[in-house]
């Protein structure tokens, strides 16, 4: 009976080509190569930690860093918080981490600096602002310093990066909670040096992501991947 057969029978899948009496195979979708973010959110560190680290030394006896507060919103905010973005893309957890942590570092930053908000007008006793601006900074020196013990593992290039922001942070924090200048301008110091080997490692992956570098910047790697 027609249902037996129908049973007995097999069903076999047609592919749209032979459907549309095509039948070339499907063209594959093409490859999407991700560029790696990590320069850009070098960069970008790099150059607002460079130019706020100026600013603490008072360079040409600036006294106000307000000018940084453009760069931390987009340079050093904005620019590492979508390298973060696309570090998660590609699967680095501790770039993402890093980037978009500092990016919220630069925002959060900013906003304190900016009029608008009122952070700053909040306080009425200039020890009492001190006090919180070195809580703040006592908070990220911790989280650079997590990161620090990650970057043990990587290279010499992070290692002295991390290493060195984590002092940074200290001297800083030591700055605003003991109103000590010259803590303050040894943050600044230590600052410029972070900003050049942020630089250094940013223009290592980027040379090295060019197919005929003229140069290769080594980072030190301690550990050799495996195939």
């Amino acid at each position: 009976m027609p249902g037996a057969d129908i049973e007995k029978g097999s069903v076999e899948a047609i592919p749209p080509q032979r459907a549309l009496g095509n039948g070339a195979p499907a063209p594959s979708a093409p490859r999407t190569r991700i560029a790696n973010p990590g320069t850009l959110g070098l960069f970008s560190f790099a150059s607002t930690t460079f130019v706020l680290s100026m600013y603490n030394i008072s360079t040409r006896g600036i006294a106000h860093p307000n000018v940084v507060v453009g760069m931390a919103i987009f340079c050093g905010g904005l620019a590492q918080l979508l390298a973060g973005m696309w570090e998660f893309v590609v699967g680095n957890t501790f770039g993402a981490s890093a980037f978009t942590s500092y990016g919220a570092f630069w925002m959060s930053y900013a906003t304190i600096l900016l009029p608008g908000s009122g952070i700053t007008a909040a306080y009425t006793s200039k020890t009492e602002l001190a006090s919180a601006l070195g809580i703040f900074l006592i908070c990220w020196m911790l989280v650079t310093f997590f990161l620090f013990v990650v970057a043990l593992g990587k290279n010499i290039a992070f290692i002295a990066l991390f290493g060195l922001l984590t002092v940074t942070f200290a001297a800083l924090a030591g700055g605003e909670l003991g109103a000590s200048p010259a803590s303050t301008k040894a943050g600044g110091v230590l600052g410029v040096i972070t900003a050049f080997i942020a630089y250094y490692i940013g223009l290592s992956e980027l040379l090295a992501s060019e197919a005929h570098p003229i140069v290769r910047l080594p980072l030190g790697v301690l550990h050799q991947k495996k195939d």
